[in-house]
């Protein structure tokens, strides 16, 4: 793993050659559930590991904006050479202020579950998240609950701070943004409205969405996903 920006944030080089894929996971996401969307893509991949996550040092006071965030995805882009992003969740709202502030980062984009827009999301409390992440396949449901809610003891910030803002105030601005944008949605997610990703697939003039009739597609549409994002990003 790199050596750490100064707010603490890492990130691990898999594979080689061309594209250059940018791995951005969510609030709270482990190793593992990190390189997910890594997974199968061709080409380099840069899994990013966020403040407070994992291996990575804890997060500086007021770190949690999505502007500030972006801001770090923009430096490890850059350092990297990223021609193409995937942010889940919190990770794709740090994208699409990334994309706000540099509509020409990067030539391809994938959002999935997105959680917020121009729009706050509702709040939430750490138990709220721990109870609706997505379960690993072939894990006991107890050990995993057990590791998200240690998880979470290194993010009370993140969770006070977040609910409370939104990725762009105003989504006119990504009409600037010409590349490709796929993002994918779930019906039934309850952190992350199908609704919030509509509103986000309007907002880019050049976007795809594909949404899946669950509220854990990322477990129960793995193999339809992944191909998704092979597919694109491969490109």
């Amino acid at each position: 793993m790199t050596n750490p920006l100064p707010s603490g944030l890492r990130w691990q080089v898999y594979g080689g050659g061309g594209p250059t894929t940018l791995v951005v996971h969510g609030l709270g996401a482990t190793a593992g559930e990190a390189r997910i969307p890594a997974s199968g893509l061709p080409g380099t991949r840069v899994v990013v590991t966020l403040p407070s996550h994992s291996g990575a040092a804890d997060a500086p006071h007021g770190y949690w904006t999505y502007p500030r965030i972006a801001q770090d995805l923009m430096t490890v882009a850059r350092e990297v050479g990223a021609t193409r992003a995937i942010g889940v969740s919190l990770g794709a709202g740090a994208l699409v202020a990334l994309l706000a502030a540099r509509p020409d980062a990067f030539n391809r984009v994938a959002l999935l579950l997105p959680a917020t827009l121009d729009r706050p999301r509702e709040p939430q409390t750490a138990e709220d998240l721990i109870r609706a992440v997505e379960l690993p396949e072939g894990s006991e449901a107890g050990a995993y609950l057990e590791a998200r809610a240690l998880a979470f003891r290194r993010l009370d910030a993140a969770v006070t701070a977040l609910p409370g803002q939104s990725a762009v105030p105003d989504p006119s601005v990504l009409a600037a943004v010409t590349a490709p944008v796929l993002v994918i949605a779930a019906t039934d997610d309850p952190l992350h409205p199908e609704q919030v990703a509509k509103d986000t697939a309007v907002a880019f003039p050049n976007s795809r969405l594909e949404v899946f009739p669950s509220r854990t597609p990322l477990v129960t549409h793995r193999r339809e996903i992944r191909s998704l994002l092979i597919a694109f990003a491969g490109v």
